[in-house]
């Protein structure tokens, strides 16, 4: 293919490309402006609660490892037999 063909044709692909990255896809990020895109499933309350649920059982969880290896050391330093 002859260069005088080939790298204006490279550039409007690489034009092409860049507006379509900026109206599709938006991704989990914030919204796209205008008329584009749609709301981030992260935004909506189900996915919200849903977080949150998830977020104060990882910190359970975490709480109760941290206690149990806390006694499992006080009773390593003095037993209670």
């Amino acid at each position: 293919m002859q260069n005088r063909l080939f790298f204006p044709a490279m550039a409007a692909l690489a034009l092409a490309m860049i507006a379509l990255a900026m109206v599709w896809p938006q991704g989990l990020g914030d919204r796209s402006p205008g008329p584009f895109g749609h709301t981030p499933v992260q935004r909506t309350e189900e996915m919200q609660a849903a977080m949150k649920r998830e977020h104060e059982a990882a910190q359970k969880r975490v709480t109760e490892a941290r206690e149990a290896v806390s006694n499992l050391q006080t009773q390593a330093i003095s037993p209670t037999r």
